[in-house]
């Protein structure tokens, strides 16, 4: 009689731990989901600052709102540096 109050204790204990398992086992999957969200967007918005930083891009902004060009070959001035003067 022991044994099976032991048997039914222990079954009890065990399908708690079951019942309890499983609405956590969706929270996590829903956090999976949600992380996988997340990483997505994060790509996206990586791309979308690696498209904003192109020299392209910012090249084109600089003329249009800054009035800036590239600079032809031309306009290049090399300087020298004499040793010892600083």
């Amino acid at each position: 009689m022991l044994w099976l109050l032991f048997f039914l204790l222990i079954t009890g204990m065990i399908q708690g731990r079951q019942a309890f398992a499983f609405p956590t086992a969706g929270r996590v999957r829903a956090l999976q989901e949600e992380r996988s969200a997340l990483e997505a967007e994060q790509a996206a918005l990586q791309k979308n600052i690696r498209i904003a930083t192109s020299r392209r891009v910012l090249g084109d902004r600089a003329e249009q709102e800054l009035g800036l060009h590239f600079p032809a070959d031309s306009e290049f001035v090399n300087l020298r540096l004499v040793p010892g003067e600083r």
